[in-house]
Parts: C-alpha cells; sequence; structure tokens
C-alpha cells in the first residue's frame, strides 16, 4: 500500500496551486506514495471585510492549517512562506522551501497608466501597509484605498476580465499592487501594467517563495527536504532574520530582498512610516544569512526605524479596537 501524505493548504485558487506544486514534487521524487490535498479554511478567509491589521493577530492566513498539522489532520502544510509568522508554534518547522519565483510587486492599472503616469489622485487598492507607504513615499498625490480579496477578485477590481468567481468588486479603482509571484504561477501575469524595481519598491520578506510547513522530528522529513531549494533558504533566511529582529508581523510597513552572492547573501531593507514620509532603508552583505539579516535590521533600528516602528505599533492597535467597535 502506498504512504498517503495529506497537504493543509487555503482553498484559494493560488494556495490549490501551490499545494498541487508540491504534490507533483513530493511524487516525482517520492514514486512511492500518494498524496491528498486538504483544504482548510482560516480565519483571513473567512472574515472578508474586516481589515488584515484590524484582524488582530499573527497567521490571519495560517494558523488554522497550522494547527491541523499539529493535530494530525494533515501531515504538511503549503504556505505563501511571506505568510508565515517567524517564530513558529512549538513542534514545527520548515522542512522545505521552493525555488523562488520573480519576488517583484507589480502595478495593475485600469487604464495602462504606468506608476510615473498614473493621473493625479488615481485611487489604487492595497490591504498592505507597505504597499500602501511605498506608494505614499513615491505618489503622496495618490488616493489609497483598501482593498482585499483572491488574486482573480482584485484583478477584476481594475476592470480586468477574468472568467472565475463572482464576488463582489466595490466601487471601481484605477490600480491595484500585486506580487509577481501570483500572477505568473496562475497565468495571469499578462494583465501586468508595470513590474515595480527592487530599487524603489521593495517586496515583503520572503515574497515570492513558497514553504513547506511538517512537525519537528517527523518521519517525513527526509522527502520533504528533498524539495528544498538552496538559494531560495539563504535568501529568505536573510530576509525572515531581518523581519524578526525588527519584531515586525506580516503587516508593517517594511520591505527586504536578498540576492545570492558567490560568497553569501547581499540584503537591502527598509521602514517607512505609514504616511510614506520616513524613510529609513540600508544594505548588508556577507556570508552567514542570519549575521546579515540581524546586521541589517540593528542599523535601521539604530537609524531611527524603532521610532517609526513604536509609531505603526500605536496606530495598529487603533486600528484593531475600532474594527471590534
Amino acid at each position: 500500500m502506498k504512504k498517503t501524505i495529506r497537504i493543509g493548504t487555503r482553498k484559494s485558487r493560488l494556495a490549490v496551486w501551490q499545494a498541487q506544486r508540491v504534490a507533483y514534487l513530493l511524487r516525482e521524487n517520492s514514486p512511492g506514495i500518494d498524496v491528498k490535498i486538504v483544504g482548510i479554511a482560516t480565519l483571513g478567509d473567512r472574515d472578508k471585510s474586516t481589515s488584515l491589521v484590524g484582524l488582530g493577530q499573527v497567521g490571519v492566513f495560517t494558523k488554522e492549517i497550522e494547527d491541523a498539522l499539529l493535530d494530525g489532520r494533515c501531515d504538511i502544510a503549503v504556505h505563501s512562506f511571506k505568510d508565515l509568522a517567524t517564530a513558529l508554534p512549538d513542534g514545527l518547522t520548515v522542512g522545505a522551501i521552493l525555488e523562488r519565483e520573480d519576488p517583484r510587486d507589480v502595478l495593475i492599472s485600469r487604464d495602462g497608466h504606468d506608476l510615473s503616469r498614473l493621473p493625479h489622485g488615481a485611487r489604487i487598492g492595497t490591504s498592505s501597509l507597505r504597499r500602501r507607504a511605498l506608494l505614499m513615499h513615491l505618489r503622496p498625490d495618490l488616493e489609497i484605498v483598501g482593498l482585499r480579496g483572491n488574486v482573480p477578485t482584485r484583478l477584476r477590481a481594475v476592470g480586468a476580465q477574468i472568467d472565475e468567481g463572482n464576488e463582489p468588486t466595490g466601487e471601481p479603482i484605477d490600480g491595484t499592487i500585486m506580487a509577481m509571484a501570483g500572477l505568473k504561477r496562475l497565468g495571469l501575469d499578462e494583465h501586468v501594467t508595470e513590474a515595480l524595481s527592487l530599487d524603489r519598491f521593495l517586496p515583503a520578506p520572503a515574497q515570492g517563495a513558497v514553504a513547506v510547513e511538517i512537525r519537528s522530528g517527523d518521519e517525513i522529513t527526509e522527502i520533504v527536504s528533498a524539495l528544498d531549494h538552496e538559494e531560495a533558504r539563504l535568501v529568505t533566511t536573510a530576509e525572515r532574520t531581518f523581519l524578526r529582529v525588527m519584531e515586525g508581523g506580516c503587516h508593517i510597513p517594511l520591505g527586504a530582498v536578498a540576492t545570492a552572492e558567490d560568497d553569501g547573501v547581499h540584503l537591502s531593507g527598509v521602514v517607512l512610516s505609514l504616511d510614506g514620509k520616513q524613510v529609513v532603508r540600508g544594505e548588508a552583505a556577507g556570508e552567514d544569512p542570519r549575521e546579515v539579516g540581524e546586521l541589517l535590521a540593528r542599523e535601521l533600528l539604530a537609524n531611527g526605524a524603532d521610532k517609526i516602528l513604536s509609531a505603526v505599533a500605536d496606530h495598529v492597535a487603533d486600528c484593531r479596537v475600532g474594527d471590534k467597535r
């Protein structure tokens, strides 16, 4: 009898694509196993009206899946790596990181304008504080509006013709910022108006990477570890260490991206105030990705990022109270 590995995942089209990719790689590397995908609804999937900040907890897209992994309802969990908290629950670890897709953010605009040519006062939709702050820094004249939903929902909000789903998109907007990786994986990158350069629009740490989470010491550790991509683990380790030292969750205006070099890793990072007016950025390089991530974080904190993040924390606390009311 074949061994069956149950993969826990969100139910969105992109999440299922990622789980199916892991399933394919598992079957290819270990022909003697069978794979079953188990869809799990997370808090972030169930509550689509409250802002992500207002939901008030870490792991709004991962906690229920991790609970299922811990209690044995699934054997592994597949996540967009940027959604995972830097401190995992006791008993869980990242067993593999797949080869990373393009980490850049992209602009999708209704009328085909790139970011520099968007009309004054154009309405741009995003639920990310990082993207909001970067937009306000580059184009303070824009109107940033909240926009949540899966990839097709957000594309439809800017007038893209997407055949699936029927979620209401609300009042029309002029553009939105999304991750290139998700669009490419779903074959929807034809809708991209502009790929935003990494030197001015840093992505979320680990954006574009897929993580396979397992129980620590589980018997399938060796099977899963065969999927691990060395370069993806190197660069995401630097980025997530930077995030961890900053004591930041998924919903702060912070960006980071690392590149592999012959002698180690190079990391760029940025922290912004919510209005985009205050910016602290820097770079670091070295052999050990954890040391590089910590070094850059300490440098930015010493240069004023600590005060920015303190103000952001106060704002986030107020938002959570407001949403609960």
